[in-house]
């Protein structure tokens, strides 16, 4: 089950019937995200596997995941914002039950990304997985 936060998302895309509307959503909802911090965009923080640059700053406190993230691509940044709904404010322990390519499904994401775009959302999936799998 996803967080709450998502759910709104996934009440706010079943009103939109227009799939451009959906993208432009996304966007707006990674512009939305604070800029993270220069000094946090280096090679470390960098997720391998995407065609523009990602960088995802992992910060667990008391038992629960957090994150930011950045790219320097407009839809990229509106994924980041979903996994951001998806996954932060967790609990740890919970993070890797999430089925996130199921729940990102339910927006019909993958009918309308680009290989490139979805094998970037997998490297970002993976690394959340890997950072809170380090973390228990």
């Amino acid at each position: 089950m996803a967080q709450a936060a998502f759910e709104e998302v996934v009440e706010d895309f079943e009103f939109l019937d227009d799939w451009e509307d959906r993208y432009r959503m996304v966007i707006e909802m990674g512009k939305a995200l604070p800029p993270l911090d220069d000094a946090l965009k280096v090679a470390a923080k960098k997720v391998d596997g995407c065609a523009s640059q990602v960088w995802l700053h992992i910060t667990p406190k008391d038992g629960v995941f957090h994150f930011q993230g950045e790219s320097d691509a407009m839809i990229v940044q509106g994924l980041i914002a979903l996994l951001h709904k998806l996954y932060d404010g967790l609990p740890i322990s919970e993070v890797t039950a999430v089925e996130a390519r199921e729940e990102l499904g339910r927006l019909g994401l993958h009918d309308h990304l680009s290989a490139q775009r979805s094998n970037g959302l997998r490297s970002m999936i993976e690394r959340i997985r890997l950072e809170a799998q380090n973390q228990v």
